[in-house]
């Protein structure tokens, strides 16, 4: 079965200079076949949106390959990757990156609406039944077929909560390395997780 989202072997180097030593490195192997809601989590500057924009091909590798229904979301056209990636971005701005690869050169995206749907930080407004209508929205999006990632970063225990009881697997990220959970206990045994968490995590 081609899986909704592979990504394999992913890199992402950032140098001060183009020979010099790296200051950040994101590296992920990850595999979905099925649609999910998959919650995520880590410190801020750990690489989360990085790794989004990496999905979505709005960013450049530095190595490994992503692909979305089997098909390699970066030799898509750049104009038509968001009918297979599409990042809800907390500040609602696309940050831009230089690509030199023509788009002549660049195959025309497989399928017509986006299969993965990233959420950055969306806003959960405790009032007015706002997160119950997010709530509905994710659940929608997964019931017709989708992957659906929503990353938060916790500030209160009720959003730790609500993200709890959405996700039904978890991706932590911490100091560029990625890693997926099938449990929340699972994530809650690794000590970094914990630290991130503190006290939202008893």
């Amino acid at each position: 079965m081609t899986p909704l989202l592979d990504i394999d072997g992913l890199s992402k180097v950032y140098r001060r200079h183009r020979f010099g030593r790296p200051t950040f490195e994101l590296s992920a192997t990850l595999r979905f076949d099925a649609p999910a809601i998959v919650g995520v989590l880590g410190p801020n500057g750990s690489g989360k949106t990085t790794l989004f924009e990496l999905i979505t091909g709005l960013n450049r590798p530095t190595a490994g390959a992503v692909r979305i229904c089997g098909q390699a979301i970066h030799d898509v056209k750049r104009s038509q990757r968001w009918q297979l990636a599409r990042h809800y971005h907390q500040s609602y701005q696309l940050r831009r990156f230089h690509e030199w690869t023509p788009q002549a050169l660049q195959q025309h995206a497989a399928i017509a609406e986006p299969m993965v749907h990233l959420f950055d930080e969306p806003q959960f407004n405790a009032q007015d039944g706002y997160v119950g209508l997010m709530l509905n929205f994710f659940r929608r999006l997964r019931g017709a077929g989708r992957l659906v990632f929503v990353c938060l970063h916790p500030n209160e225990r009720w959003q730790l909560d609500v993200l709890r009881e959405l996700a039904e697997s978890f991706v932590f990220v911490h100091r560029g390395t990625v890693s997926h959970y099938e449990r929340f206990g699972a994530l809650l045994a690794r000590s970094e997780a914990r630290d991130y968490l503190g006290a939202l995590a008893h």
